[in-house]
């Protein structure tokens, strides 16, 4: 996503400096709870008698956790950046823009993210809108496996 946005030479010239670090917040929030989700599930999933098999569980657990992610993030943010000038959103944003790894990173997490939206879509389970955030959600954390094993394992961290 970050690509898609404008890159400036200096931060005083960043324009949308909200909306990308808005952006990156609320993406950041949502793979934590993709992550959290079936941290907090599988406990439960364990100690009671389920009524679902394990890979659906996990799915409604990473939707219904990525939901809850992105919402802690936007309360996050909000308070974070409450009182913070335009210049300290743009410097920010443009910091964001101007590390390689970061876009590289997003680039695999927004790829990762619509192909497991994609597969949860055509999956036709009958979860609703928790397979499809929990499809979403497993994509963007396997992007992220795949940068880490294409930068750091195949190119050997070097650019």
């Amino acid at each position: 996503m970050s690509r898609f946005f404008p890159h400036p030479g200096y931060a005083e010239d960043q324009p949308f400096s909200r909306t990308i670090l808005t952006t990156h917040a609320l993406t950041r929030g949502f793979q934590a709870g993709a992550v959290m989700g079936p941290l907090v599930a599988l406990p439960w999933y364990i100690l009671r008698k389920p009524t679902l098999s394990l890979a659906p569980t996990l799915l409604r657990s990473i939707g219904v956790g990525s939901l809850t992610g992105t919402g802690l993030l936007t309360l996050a943010l909000a308070v974070r950046m409450w009182d913070k000038e335009p210049i300290e959103w743009a410097d920010r944003s443009w910091r964001l823009l101007e590390n390689k790894g970061q876009v590289e990173v997003d680039d695999w997490i927004y790829g990762g993210a619509v192909l497991g939206a994609a597969a949860a879509a055509l999956a036709k389970t009958n979860m609703g809108w928790r397979s499809i955030l929990g499809g979403t959600g497993f994509g963007s954390l396997v992007g992220v496996g795949g940068y880490m094993v294409y930068r750091h394992g195949i190119k050997g961290g070097k650019w």
